[in-house]
């Protein structure tokens, strides 16, 4: 019974699709697969894995652990980025990396201080100095393989040993090699960032000790570049405060000649170097003197001796000597004294000594990298333009708005010539006929959108009509074969009542002829008439399939029409 029903549902669904238009069975084709696409893709989104970094950078032989770990727990991965990569589905990453810590992968046992761990009692001074070596190594390989874009790095450390009987001390020095990925290159400050790491984490070594180099063979860093920087950032930096300088001239000079009118082009000389000044200067104080000592002689006798000696005195200290006939200095004192002889030989003298206080201010500057030593200004205006302006005034302007210094031997020029416009008209037309290019092709699109609209508008139109139709005549074809069907009704009940008294009148003449006159009274004694079965089985087939029987007279009507 259920197969019948599906049955007859199938030809139900296949006689209205054939009874629909052409439009109509192309919007249910197109449905369908529209649906049937959805689906598919729908399907595919959710059985589709996706999957995240479990862990990367790893070393071969902990990537090769953690994946006989995920194959023995029987979890999907891949690998990626030359193995060193290991990545699961993401809704077990966060389980899968607690087991794997549980199971104490990554273990990393070739590199970084886990080395320590293996040394024993017996391990001799110079392997631990190695084993601390190559520990300190893996650490910073470790610790630079964490910056974005570095896919991989090595480092060697040349440490020299200390000796307590040699004055002469080495200082340590290190070479890193880094590599990128592809397509990918290390910026100038990342790889100063490399060259302070490195030099920060080993004792006593210092920046300008590091040399950096990547995988291709270019060096990034070599002695002497961290502490003035690299070329690559001076000259990026130069570069930067040029186009600074000639953007601020060059939007001064739009306001006088017009936009792309000018041209300005700004060459500077930036010092880079570091430099320390160191200033001392002395000035008197107003306090009082630190200390103060006074002498006072006096001689008296007869003779003039004492007025012959050269040293103006017999007794003492004069003229600055001592009696070894050294020469007394003293920075910070002041001496006064007077002295005199008579002719009878008497002497007197009078000294003062004040050590006074000075006052010393020491300045120390040291001058900031990227101060300009020369700057050279070009400005070149258009003539056409530029015929009413004073080149004076806007060399002037210029020289201010550049801060030009004429003592550190900047220069500046200004000139009027006439500029090339073939180059700026060619640019002007492709630009032109770019943008009418442009409105057409919008125009266009446009057009193609509103055309598509305009199908679909027109298709639904149709699909609503033909709609609109078919429901229209299937209410008159129902309304007709139900007005049929009442005529079948009747006509059926007519030919049962015809048939029964046929059957009647048969049965009482079969009877008179017998002599039944029993069954003559009775009238329905007799079998009942073959013609009034089948009448009886045509009407309970009309009760029980209408359907049915509305479509064979659907089909008696059709035909009946051609």
């Amino acid at each position: 019974m259920n197969q019948d029903r599906i049955m007859a549902l199938v030809r139900r669904i296949g006689n209205g699709f054939k009874a629909f238009t052409v439009g109509q069975k192309i919007v249910v084709v197109g449905g369908v697969l529209v649906v049937a696409i959805g689906i598919w893709v729908y399907m595919t989104f959710v059985n589709t894995t996706n999957y995240s970094p479990l862990f990367t950078n790893l070393a071969a032989k902990d990537a090769s652990s953690i994946v006989d770990k995920l194959t023995a727990q029987g979890v999907a991965y891949q690998l990626a980025d030359g193995g060193t990569t290991v990545e699961v589905p993401a809704d077990q990453l966060y389980s899968l990396r607690l087991t794997m810590a549980a199971a104490g992968l990554p273990a990393s046992e070739d590199t970084g201080y886990s080395l320590l761990d293996q040394q024993g009692v017996t391990t001799s001074e110079f392997m631990q100095q190695v084993t601390y070596q190559r520990a300190l190594e893996g650490e910073l390989t470790k610790t630079i393989k964490s910056i974005d874009g570095v896919t991989g790095a090595s480092v060697h450390l040349a440490i020299p040993t200390k000796d307590v009987f040699s004055d002469d001390t080495s200082k340590p020095t290190a070479s890193v090699m880094v590599s990128t990925g592809a397509g990918k290159k290390l910026s100038a400050e990342q790889v100063q960032t490399i060259v302070h790491l490195v030099a920060s984490g080993v004792e006593g070594m210092d920046p300008n000790d590091v040399t950096v180099a990547g995988s291709d063979g270019t060096v990034l860093a070599t002695a002497g570049q961290a502490a003035s920087g690299s070329t690559s950032t001076q000259q990026q930096e130069t570069a930067a405060y040029e186009a600074r300088v000639s953007s601020s001239l060059q939007s001064l000079l739009s306001q006088v000649v017009g936009a792309n009118h000018a041209v300005v082009k700004v060459t500077a000389d930036l010092d880079f170097d570091t430099a320390t000044t160191k200033t001392q200067t002395y000035t008197k104080s107003d306090a009082p003197a630190l200390s103060e000592s006074t002498t006072s002689e006096k001689y008296s006798g007869t003779g003039a001796g004492a007025a012959g000696s050269s040293n103006g005195g017999v007794l003492g200290q004069t003229n600055g000597t001592d009696g070894n006939g050294s020469t007394l200095t003293n920075d910070t004192s002041s001496t006064s004294g007077t002295s005199s002889t008579d002719s009878n030989g008497s002497y007197s003298q009078d000294k003062a000594v004040r050590d006074n206080a000075v006052n010393s201010v020491i300045e120390t500057r040291q001058n900031a990298p990227g101060q300009v030593r020369k700057l050279g200004v070009a400005v070149l205006l258009d003539k056409t333009t530029a015929a009413n302006a004073d080149l004076a005034q806007i060399k002037e302007l210029a020289a201010s708005a550049v801060g030009l210094n004429t003592t550190r031997g900047d220069t500046l020029a200004v000139s009027a010539m006439a500029f090339d416009q073939t180059a700026a008209n060619a640019n002007a037309q492709a630009l032109a006929d770019q943008q009418v290019t442009d409105q057409k092709s919008e125009q266009f699109t446009m057009i193609k959108q509103a055309a598509a609209a305009g199908a679909v508008l027109l298709l639904l139109l149709i699909t609503w009509l033909a709609t609109r139709g078919r429901r229209k005549r299937a209410r008159v074809l129902q309304a007709a074969e139900m007005q049929r069907l009442d005529e079948i009704k009747i006509e059926l009940e007519r030919t049962r009542a015809a048939a029964l008294e046929n059957a009647e009148e048969k049965a009482r003449l079969e009877a008179a002829a017998s002599g039944d006159l029993a069954a003559i009274g009775a009238g329905t004694g007799g079998d009942p008439n073959p013609q009034e079965r089948k009448l009886k089985e045509i009407e309970a087939l009309v009760d029980e399939q209408p359907d049915e029987v509305a479509r064979l007279l659907r089909g008696w009507l059709a035909t009946k029409g051609a």
